[in-house]
């Protein structure tokens, strides 16, 4: 997993509080009122990792503290990473950070086709990882093969994939990304009725295609709005207001 930045939060935010925050403090003086990341879409009270920190009114319903949780995990958007290029790239995002499952990679990276580098026998490339595992790196957009370099590539279904690489060798996903995955390929292939891996069916020759005709996803997906309530349209930090002390204000 990689570093975690801190975010602005750390430093005491009372000369910026968001509106939001200095209603609720009006409205419940002598209170707590924590602030969550957005990225935490759960249901009733969020778990301790996904609060950034909490605002205390006083007496007289004013913002008077501001204390950091240093149990939080900054999300993808909190640690200034690029948005996703695809899905398998914010599910990789989410899963590092905490925000999402494992699972959601390997389902989705297992359905998905990807580009790989080729070697001149057509061959993917391999690498190696810092600790000497051998690795194929694999592409789940356009813009991340772009940014791993202008070489020969092709594009494979990753279950066909899984069947040309070696057994000790392990899928590298977007080595060139905000934050890549090493995957076992065996964790890529479908469970049968009896539970262990299906192996993926033969593969036909295909052959090399340039970076520029991949056929991949290109696009940014759109990014799912966050509101609290009656906030359309409200910045980024005020959506992170939650009352931790009950119900919302």
């Amino acid at each position: 997993m990689p570093d975690v930045t801190e975010t602005p939060e750390r430093e005491e935010p009372l000369a910026d509080v968001p509106e939001s925050i200095l209603k609720a403090a009006r409205e419940a003086p002598d209170h707590w009122f924590g602030m969550v990341d957005p990225a935490w879409r759960g249901e009733g009270v969020p778990p301790r990792w996904a609060v950034v920190g909490q605002y205390r009114s006083n007496a007289e319903g004013e913002v008077v503290k501001w204390q950091y949780n240093d149990d939080y995990r900054p999300s993808p958007d909190a640690n200034g990473w690029p948005r996703p290029t695809d899905p398998v790239d914010e599910a990789i995002q989410l899963a590092v950070t905490g925000y999402g499952s494992e699972d959601d990679v390997l389902r989705l990276l297992g359905e998905a086709e990807v580009g790989v580098m080729i070697a001149p026998d057509g061959a993917p490339v391999e690498a190696c990882s810092p600790d000497g595992t051998p690795v194929v790196p694999v592409f789940t957009s356009e813009p991340q093969l772009r940014a791993g370099g202008r070489y020969a590539a092709r594009t494979v279904r990753v279950r066909d994939l899984v069947r040309e690489v070696g057994e000790d060798t392990l899928v590298l996903v977007n080595p060139a990304g905000a934050v890549s995955m090493t995957v076992d390929p065996e964790d890529l292939l479908p469970p049968t009725a009896d539970g262990p891996p299906q192996e993926a069916p033969a593969a036909t020759d295909s052959p090399a295609r340039p970076v520029e005709n991949l056929n991949l996803p290109d696009s940014e997906p759109e990014p799912e709005a966050v509101q609290q309530e009656g906030e359309a349209g409200a910045s980024t930090r005020q959506h992170l207001v939650n009352v931790l002390n009950g119900q919302a204000q």
